[in-house]
């Protein structure tokens, strides 16, 4: 007896694969999306957030480490965090939007993935630590979402992917 699928079984895809195939190329795209305009969109509130880039005052990132010193993971990282509450705003900021678009363009997306992954781990382990059952806190929620992209890059639909069609390109003779 052979096993396998029978031929009926799905309808083709354009391209001339399955719609099971087609699913299961583009399986990361939405969460690649989801991922890459969230962190645009943090990174973008955060830096016109004349608020959030204080030292001091209210929803200010200064006051927001003072709160979550004690009931964070790692108290050393807020205190790090602390001793230029401003700068490290700007850095997670600027950090947030350029994972964002890493991610949206699929332009290094691995090392996008990574960095995606940091900043939510930095998160999870000092401001959302805390939350009471640990599901409630989202970090730790971005940072598994981080991993399938971490692992798979960005094959498809991507610059990476465009630069190494290029790579494979025969070098054309000059005359």
């Amino acid at each position: 007896m052979t096993h396998g699928m029978r031929p009926d079984t799905h309808t083709p895809a354009a391209g001339g694969g399955t719609w099971r195939d087609t699913a299961t190329h583009h399986a990361l795209l939405p969460l690649r999306l989801f991922l890459g305009v969230t962190f645009v969109y943090a990174g973008l509130d955060k830096l016109t957030d004349s608020a959030f880039l204080q030292d001091g005052g209210s929803g200010s990132v200064g006051d927001m480490m003072r709160t979550v010193r004690d009931s964070s993971a790692l108290p050393a990282l807020v205190d790090l965090a602390l001793k230029s509450p401003v700068g490290f705003g700007y850095a997670i900021a600027v950090g947030e939007l350029a994972v964002g678009i890493g991610t949206l363009l699929g332009l290094f997306a691995r090392l996008a993935a990574l960095g995606g992954a940091l900043i939510s781990l930095s998160l999870w382990l000092t401001v959302s630590w805390a939350s009471d059952p640990y599901y409630y806190g989202n970090d730790l929620v971005y940072l598994m979402a981080w991993v399938p992209l971490l692992l798979a890059g960005a094959p498809y639909l991507s610059l990476d992917a465009v630069l190494r069609a290029r790579r494979r390109e025969p070098a054309e003779d000059y005359q």
